[in-house]
């Protein structure tokens, strides 16, 4: 995934001096839409749970793609386990949903606003996007919920937040990590 040939044309040269990286929102969709069809071809079977099953209890992911400039992740999600309200620190993100359906709250400044995200549907997070994700509940399981996610630069913190009287932010602790979305709660 995402050889050289891939980034012929989306890399831009340079970027605004406020973007810490030279990929753009846009780019990071383009490359969660590529990671989501390649998931689904069959080009990353060899690093899917080896029984076929999914886990249910917890979060799962697995890197499809490392470098200096982007991470990419494919996350199955599973019922009543959020992500936390995070920001992604200095990294832009995006994401591309597989399968099954996600639910995203965003602080909106005044309070949080939700949106469902279904198989096909795609989200970018600019730099100090806080949110939470989570798998959208639904009457009938028909398999796994699957996203795709693209961070660049590759992550190395995730700031987490409460909301206090439903106006205001506050942010709880930041955490050194590498791993997408941060641990499920």
């Amino acid at each position: 995934m995402l050889s050289t040939p891939v980034f012929s044309g989306i890399l831009p040269s340079s970027a605004p001096a406020a973007l810490p990286t030279r990929l753009r929102p846009h780019d990071l969709l383009r490359i969660t839409d590529q990671g989501a069809s390649e998931v689904l071809e069959g080009r990353f079977d060899h690093l899917l749970p080896g029984d076929g099953t999914w886990p249910t209890g917890e979060r799962w992911s697995t890197r499809l793609h490392a470098d200096d400039d982007l991470d990419v992740w494919l996350i199955s999600w599973v019922p009543d386990r959020s992500t936390e309200l995070h920001d992604h620190a200095g990294s832009l993100g995006a994401l591309t949903v597989l399968s099954g359906s996600l639910v995203e709250y965003r602080w909106a400044g005044d309070g949080l606003k939700r949106r469902r995200l279904d198989a096909g549907d795609q989200a970018s997070f600019p730099l100090g996007w806080v949110h939470d994700v989570m798998r959208a509940p639904a009457s009938i399981s028909t398999g796994p919920t699957l996203s795709v996610h693209a961070y660049s630069p590759p992550l190395t913190a995730m700031s987490y937040y409460e909301v206090k009287d439903k106006s205001a932010l506050r942010r709880t602790r930041t955490e050194l990590t590498d791993l997408p979305e941060g641990p499920s709660k």
